[in-house]
């Protein structure tokens, strides 16, 4: 779950702002309904408590998810085929055209399956384009029930990874195989967020994170 670049988040912007009348001896450094605790990586911001981590790191750790994983999977479908198995039928510019069609799916997967379950309308999708990582995103502008939040996030992963990977095992098809591994380790970011969220109770609202990969808990 990609988000785009966001430099004038309204979080940042408050807590400018609170800052400023601090020095400028308005405010207490510490006024009730202006908090902000850190212990680990769940920073308290006002009542929203931060479960991400930066894209930097979610990377590397994202890393250490997908090759484990793909390599389990290669092994598994070599067992079970031999390494002629492993073959594939398309050509250049057809793989070339699946993994484009199929990242962009990815992000539309995410929002669709937030619309259903969290029961959004399309106008709290943000879909887009972040040259920087050259990667598409979609991204929840509003908040919703944490289970919704998880369906969405597991849901590419799921239709795009794991269940080609399952059919390439049972009919032994190189392309299924390839296509399943791909898109099991391109959702490894999605795995993350899910085991980041892994303690947020049911019922609970989430808030998609604008930069990070994770999200705000809104706390009561």
């Amino acid at each position: 779950m990609d988000h785009p670049k966001a430099n004038s988040h309204p979080f940042c912007r408050s807590t400018r702002t609170q800052w400023t009348k601090v020095l400028m001896g308005r405010v207490n450094p510490s006024p009730s309904g202006w908090k902000r605790k850190s212990k680990g990586n769940q920073n308290m911001i006002e009542n929203k408590r931060d479960l991400s981590i930066s894209m930097a790191r979610a990377n590397v750790i994202v890393l250490f998810i997908s090759l484990p994983i793909a390599m389990l999977q290669f092994i598994i479908f070599s067992m079970a085929h031999g390494m002629e198995g492993l073959g594939t039928t398309w050509n250049l510019m057809v793989l070339i055209a699946i993994v484009f069609l199929s990242v962009i799916l990815h992000e539309l997967i995410h929002g669709i399956t937030w619309m259903i379950f969290g029961r959004k309308p399309f106008s709290a999708i943000k879909f887009g384009f972040q040259w920087k990582t050259i990667t598409p995103y979609a991204h929840l502008k509003e908040p919703v029930e944490v289970n919704a939040y998880r369906i969405g996030g597991f849901m590419p992963g799921l239709v795009l990874g794991i269940l080609p990977y399952v059919l390439s095992l049972l009919f032994g098809n190189g392309n299924l195989f390839w296509f399943g591994l791909v898109h099991t380790a391109a959702a490894s970011g999605d795995w993350l967020i899910l085991w980041l969220i892994r303690n947020v109770k049911r019922g609970m609202q989430v808030e998609d994170h604008p930069t990070n990969a994770g999200c705000y808990v809104i706390e009561s």
